[in-house]
Protein backbone atom coordinates (compact mmCIF):
# COMPACT_ATOMS: atom_id res chain seq x y z
CA UNK A 1 0.00 0.00 0.00
CA UNK A 2 1.45 3.30 -1.09
CA UNK A 3 1.68 6.12 1.36
CA UNK A 4 0.44 9.52 0.27
CA UNK A 5 3.17 11.74 -1.05
CA UNK A 6 4.09 14.59 1.23
CA UNK A 7 3.02 17.97 -0.13
CA UNK A 8 5.77 19.77 -2.02
CA UNK A 9 7.60 22.27 0.17
CA UNK A 10 7.42 25.81 -1.01
CA UNK A 11 10.43 28.09 -1.06
CA UNK A 12 10.87 30.86 1.44
CA UNK A 13 8.16 33.51 0.96
CA UNK A 14 9.39 36.65 -0.79
CA UNK A 15 10.23 39.37 1.69
CA UNK A 16 8.27 42.46 0.62
CA UNK A 17 10.70 44.72 2.50
CA UNK A 18 13.79 43.28 0.80
CA UNK A 19 13.59 45.61 -2.21
CA UNK A 20 13.59 48.65 0.05
CA UNK A 21 16.48 47.36 2.16
CA UNK A 22 18.56 46.44 -0.89
CA UNK A 23 17.96 49.76 -2.60
CA UNK A 24 18.79 51.67 0.59
CA UNK A 25 21.95 49.61 1.16
CA UNK A 26 23.09 50.18 -2.42
CA UNK A 27 22.49 53.93 -2.14
CA UNK A 28 24.42 54.08 1.15
CA UNK A 29 27.40 52.18 -0.26
CA UNK A 30 27.39 54.27 -3.43
CA UNK A 31 27.61 57.43 -1.35
CA UNK A 32 30.33 55.99 0.87
CA UNK A 33 32.50 54.33 -1.79
CA UNK A 34 31.42 55.29 -5.29
CA UNK A 35 30.34 52.86 -7.98
CA UNK A 36 33.65 51.09 -8.57
CA UNK A 37 34.13 50.09 -4.92
CA UNK A 38 30.51 49.16 -4.29
CA UNK A 39 30.00 45.39 -4.62
CA UNK A 40 26.83 43.32 -4.80
CA UNK A 41 28.26 41.11 -2.03
CA UNK A 42 28.51 44.10 0.30
CA UNK A 43 25.04 45.32 -0.66
CA UNK A 44 23.58 41.89 0.15
CA UNK A 45 25.43 41.80 3.47
CA UNK A 46 24.27 45.28 4.45
CA UNK A 47 20.66 44.52 3.43
CA UNK A 48 20.70 41.15 5.26
CA UNK A 49 19.81 39.15 2.15
CA UNK A 50 21.57 36.59 0.00
CA UNK A 51 23.43 37.66 -3.12
CA UNK A 52 21.00 35.61 -5.21
CA UNK A 53 18.14 37.68 -3.81
CA UNK A 54 19.75 40.82 -5.19
CA UNK A 55 20.27 39.30 -8.64
CA UNK A 56 16.68 38.05 -8.76
CA UNK A 57 15.59 41.66 -8.59
CA UNK A 58 18.37 43.44 -10.51
CA UNK A 59 20.22 41.85 -13.39
CA UNK A 60 23.50 43.65 -12.74
CA UNK A 61 25.36 45.93 -10.40
CA UNK A 62 24.82 48.77 -12.88
CA UNK A 63 21.04 48.25 -12.88
CA UNK A 64 21.00 48.24 -9.07
CA UNK A 65 23.10 51.42 -8.88
CA UNK A 66 20.81 53.16 -11.38
CA UNK A 67 17.72 52.20 -9.38
CA UNK A 68 19.27 53.24 -6.08
CA UNK A 69 20.25 56.65 -7.45
CA UNK A 70 16.80 57.09 -9.01
CA UNK A 71 15.30 56.46 -5.59
CA UNK A 72 17.61 59.03 -4.00
CA UNK A 73 16.78 61.67 -6.60
CA UNK A 74 13.04 61.05 -6.39
CA UNK A 75 12.94 61.30 -2.60
CA UNK A 76 15.40 64.12 -2.00
CA UNK A 77 15.24 66.68 -4.82
CA UNK A 78 12.80 69.36 -3.70
CA UNK A 79 9.62 70.21 -5.61
CA UNK A 80 8.56 73.85 -5.93
CA UNK A 81 5.29 75.19 -4.56
CA UNK A 82 3.00 76.34 -7.37
CA UNK A 83 1.03 78.69 -5.11
CA UNK A 84 3.69 80.70 -3.31
CA UNK A 85 5.42 83.89 -4.44
CA UNK A 86 8.61 83.49 -6.44
CA UNK A 87 10.64 84.86 -3.51
CA UNK A 88 9.11 82.37 -1.07
CA UNK A 89 9.58 79.59 -3.61
CA UNK A 90 13.25 80.37 -4.11
CA UNK A 91 13.81 80.55 -0.35
CA UNK A 92 12.16 77.15 0.12
CA UNK A 93 14.09 75.53 -2.74
CA UNK A 94 17.42 76.88 -1.48
CA UNK A 95 16.59 75.76 2.07
CA UNK A 96 15.63 72.26 0.86
CA UNK A 97 18.75 71.96 -1.27
CA UNK A 98 20.99 73.07 1.57
CA UNK A 99 19.31 70.62 3.96
CA UNK A 100 19.81 67.72 1.52
CA UNK A 101 23.16 68.63 0.03
CA UNK A 102 24.83 70.66 2.76
CA UNK A 103 26.38 67.69 4.57
CA UNK A 104 28.78 64.83 3.86
CA UNK A 105 26.02 62.63 2.43
CA UNK A 106 24.77 65.33 0.08
CA UNK A 107 28.29 66.21 -1.03
CA UNK A 108 28.93 62.55 -1.84
CA UNK A 109 25.71 62.45 -3.83
CA UNK A 110 26.77 65.44 -5.93
CA UNK A 111 30.23 64.01 -6.57
CA UNK A 112 28.70 60.73 -7.72
CA UNK A 113 26.32 62.67 -9.95
CA UNK A 114 29.29 64.33 -11.63
CA UNK A 115 31.56 61.29 -11.92
CA UNK A 116 29.09 58.50 -12.67
CA UNK A 117 27.12 60.50 -15.23
CA UNK A 118 30.23 60.58 -17.42
CA UNK A 119 30.95 56.90 -16.88
CA UNK A 120 27.51 55.42 -17.47
CA UNK A 121 25.06 56.87 -20.00
CA UNK A 122 22.08 55.47 -18.08
CA UNK A 123 23.09 57.31 -14.92
CA UNK A 124 23.69 60.46 -16.94
CA UNK A 125 20.20 60.03 -18.41
CA UNK A 126 18.79 59.63 -14.90
CA UNK A 127 20.10 63.02 -13.84
CA UNK A 128 18.98 64.67 -17.09
CA UNK A 129 15.50 63.20 -16.62
CA UNK A 130 15.33 64.37 -13.01
CA UNK A 131 16.46 67.86 -14.03
CA UNK A 132 13.94 67.98 -16.88
CA UNK A 133 11.12 66.98 -14.52
CA UNK A 134 12.00 69.77 -12.14
CA UNK A 135 12.40 72.20 -15.02
CA UNK A 136 8.83 71.47 -16.08
CA UNK A 137 7.63 72.13 -12.54
CA UNK A 138 9.72 75.28 -12.36
CA UNK A 139 8.29 76.55 -15.65
CA UNK A 140 4.80 76.36 -14.15
CA UNK A 141 5.96 78.29 -11.09
CA UNK A 142 7.68 80.90 -13.23
CA UNK A 143 4.63 81.22 -15.49
CA UNK A 144 2.57 82.15 -12.43
CA UNK A 145 5.28 84.58 -11.32
CA UNK A 146 5.30 86.20 -14.78
CA UNK A 147 1.51 86.59 -14.69
CA UNK A 148 1.83 88.37 -11.33
CA UNK A 149 4.52 90.68 -12.68
CA UNK A 150 7.13 89.25 -10.30
CA UNK A 151 9.44 87.91 -13.01
CA UNK A 152 10.36 89.06 -16.51
CA UNK A 153 8.60 87.18 -19.30
CA UNK A 154 11.91 86.46 -21.06
CA UNK A 155 13.54 84.79 -18.02
CA UNK A 156 15.68 81.74 -18.88
CA UNK A 157 14.14 79.13 -16.58
CA UNK A 158 16.70 76.42 -17.38
CA UNK A 159 19.65 78.71 -16.62
CA UNK A 160 18.00 79.83 -13.37
CA UNK A 161 17.32 76.28 -12.16
CA UNK A 162 20.77 75.08 -13.23
CA UNK A 163 22.26 77.98 -11.31
CA UNK A 164 20.53 76.85 -8.12
CA UNK A 165 22.00 73.36 -8.39
CA UNK A 166 25.27 74.44 -9.99
CA UNK A 167 26.32 76.42 -6.92
CA UNK A 168 26.07 73.28 -4.80
CA UNK A 169 27.74 71.06 -7.38
CA UNK A 170 30.75 73.36 -7.83
CA UNK A 171 31.31 73.56 -4.09
CA UNK A 172 31.02 69.79 -3.70
CA UNK A 173 33.59 69.15 -6.43
CA UNK A 174 36.06 71.77 -5.18
CA UNK A 175 35.64 70.96 -1.48
CA UNK A 176 34.44 74.49 -0.68
CA UNK A 177 32.11 74.72 2.34
CA UNK A 178 28.47 74.46 1.36
CA UNK A 179 26.04 77.36 1.93
CA UNK A 180 24.09 77.27 5.18
CA UNK A 181 20.60 78.36 6.16
CA UNK A 182 22.06 81.80 6.99
CA UNK A 183 23.04 82.21 3.33
CA UNK A 184 19.51 81.66 1.97
CA UNK A 185 18.39 85.33 1.95
CA UNK A 186 21.52 86.36 0.05
CA UNK A 187 21.15 83.53 -2.48
CA UNK A 188 17.50 84.46 -3.04
CA UNK A 189 18.39 88.13 -3.50
CA UNK A 190 21.14 87.25 -5.96
CA UNK A 191 18.80 85.06 -8.02
CA UNK A 192 15.94 87.57 -7.95
CA UNK A 193 18.28 90.34 -9.11
CA UNK A 194 18.71 88.45 -12.38
CA UNK A 195 15.07 87.57 -13.04
CA UNK A 196 12.87 90.20 -11.35
CA UNK A 197 10.68 92.49 -13.44
CA UNK A 198 12.20 95.93 -13.81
Amino acid sequence: MKTAAAPARRGRPRDPAADTRIRAAAAELLLERGFERMTVDDVALKAHVGKATVYRRWESKEALAYDALAHLVDHNVPHPDHEGTIEANLAQVYSDLIEFLGNARGTAFLRIAASESGRDERIGRLYRTALDQHLEQAREVFAVAVSRGEVRSDVDVRATVEGLIGTMLLRAITGTPMPTADDVPGLVALTLDGIRSR
